[in-house]
């Protein structure tokens, strides 16, 4: 990129840009901003606010990813370090279209980001898709995460389950559904949810990929978990494990696929010359090359799964061989992709899920890119990538930003955003209210201390908060004390 030239209006005083979802996508894009040379140089200084609809900001850090992830500790750590500086605030709790308009932000920024990523489950139109007892994957993770908006009750009398998907979100799902419920104790997880869990009827989870194990779109981390749960044994068949051309490439060119070839490989060679029979209460059975047909049902009630088997076509695809299975099952979970939704008045794409965009610039229904409007994350491209790939899509956004530089419209209003809100009695939660509302919940887990549990003792580190309304009100505790 050739080198920006800073505006005169914006040498005088600060870049004001507004960020609308305090997830990874929104978190990456301040800190590239921040670490920008017009800013890092100190040719422009910057001032960012970050807005949620959520009490609490990392987003689907929290609230999208199993809580017996070792490395979501990691990640948070990461994120609060770019949370953590005078240059940015966050505003939670404070929904788009709900307690703010676009208007509001025009008005009071020079630029605008939407980051507010996929929250829903993708489609997957089959028969009997709808029947009861047929889930969304995406659903039951914000069940078990303690979503303050989800259900807080959920269905968990079925023995015999079928998860439909070979990403990261199926196999955590499968995990979730398949360990007992006192290994989770050692997470965040409320009381509410070790309950139901540890009522749990499951024994057997199947989980239903359409293609081979060279194919599959989990990572080795996602793989390996599965073997940290106790008392529950993985179940491999040898006539899923097909291989073609595409197939041998993959697993020579890519550490990746070889590393998950490999550890499912040796997994069977380990079940065939095993002589005891499995033993364990719970069993995960992970089957290949098999598309989901039918879900069928029972007095409006899901009995079972019709699949049919397919065959690789030797490009890395698969198809049809028109051999059918059924499969006893009371539950299904559907974890085939998330689906973005709109946002406010922005322009958006339901067929796609996203916003309209070129390389991060949101368009119009015109196909016009609308000044000082931009998008990065997976409302950007589509639920697609690990988080790591999030930094350089928001590199792309940010790098267009200071591109417009010149032709960004000036504020017009003054009056900050928290004036706005308190002028419309909007309780919003802010960085110092988060940081109360993380040391409460590790003080509950330190109140339970350490925990008894079949797998010997567990130490509590924190425990999650659920309620909109008690996340607020230790989010606030330390202001309105100060205003006393």
């Amino acid at each position: 990129m050739s080198e920006l030239i800073v505006p005169e209006h914006l040498s005088a005083r600060a870049l004001r840009v507004a960020i609308v979802g305090a997830g990874p996508a929104g978190i990456y894009a301040a800190d590239l901003l921040n670490k920008s040379q017009p800013v890092s140089s100190g040719a422009l200084s910057l001032k960012v606010d970050l807005f949620d609809e959520l009490p609490t900001p990392f987003g689907l850090i929290r609230y999208g990813v199993s809580p017996d992830h070792p490395r979501i500790k990691g990640i948070i750590t990461a994120l609060h370090k770019v949370l953590n500086n005078d240059w940015i605030d966050f505003y939670g709790n404070v929904g788009l279209g709900r307690d703010i308009t676009l208007d509001d932000l025009r008005a009071r920024y020079d630029a605008i980001i939407i980051a507010t990523g996929a929250q829903k489950d993708a489609d997957l139109n089959i028969p009997g898709i709808d029947l009861d007892g047929s889930y969304g994957g995406a659903d039951f993770v914000s069940w078990y995460d303690a979503h303050p908006d989800a259900d807080k009750d959920w269905d968990l009398s079925a023995r015999e389950v079928a998860v439909i998907g070979n990403g990261n979100v199926a196999l955590d799902v499968a995990r979730i559904l398949s360990k007992h419920a006192d290994q989770l104790l050692e997470t965040e997880i409320p009381a509410h949810i070790y309950a139901q869990l540890n009522d749990s009827a499951v024994t057997d989870v199947h989980v239903f990929g359409r293609r081979g194990p060279a194919q599959v779109k989990f990572t080795p981390l996602e793989l390996r978990e599965l073997s940290h749960s106790k008392d529950v044994d993985i179940v491999l068949y040898p006539e899923d494990f097909e291989f073609d051309k595409a197939s041998d490439e993959a697993m020579k060119t890519n550490n990746q696929t070889k590393t998950m070839v490999s550890t499912l490989t040796n997994w069977l060679i380990e079940q065939e010359e095993r002589e005891e029979a499995p033993s364990a209460s719970r069993r995960l059975h992970l089957h290949f090359l098999q598309s989901p047909i039918e879900v069928l049902g029972d007095n409006g009630k899901v009995a079972g799964l019709k699949v049919e088997r397919n065959e690789l076509d030797g490009n890395g695809g698969a198809r049809g061989t028109g051999e059918f299975v059924e499969y006893p099952i009371q539950a299904l979970y559907r974890a085939v992709g998330y689906f973005g939704s709109a946002v406010g008045e922005i322009e958006y794409d339901g067929a796609k899920g996203v916003l309209p965009n070129v390389e991060g610039r949101v368009l119009d229904a015109a196909g016009t890119h609308v000044s000082g409007l931009y998008a990065t994350g997976w409302i950007k491209r589509g639920p697609v990538g690990l988080i790591g790939h999030t930094k350089g899509d928001a590199l792309e956004t940010i790098n267009h930003l200071l591109e417009d530089l010149g032709s960004l419209a000036q504020p017009t209003i003054e009056q900050s955003i928290a004036d706005l809100l308190d002028e419309r009695g909007v309780e919003y939660s802010d960085w110092e209210g988060w940081k109360s509302l993380d040391e409460h919940e590790k003080e509950l887990g330190a109140a339970e201390g350490t925990v008894a549990t079949r797998f010997g003792e567990i130490t509590r580190d924190r425990i999650k908060v659920v309620e909109r309304e008690d996340m607020m009100e230790f989010s606030r505790a330390k202001k309105l004390a100060e205003s006393l």
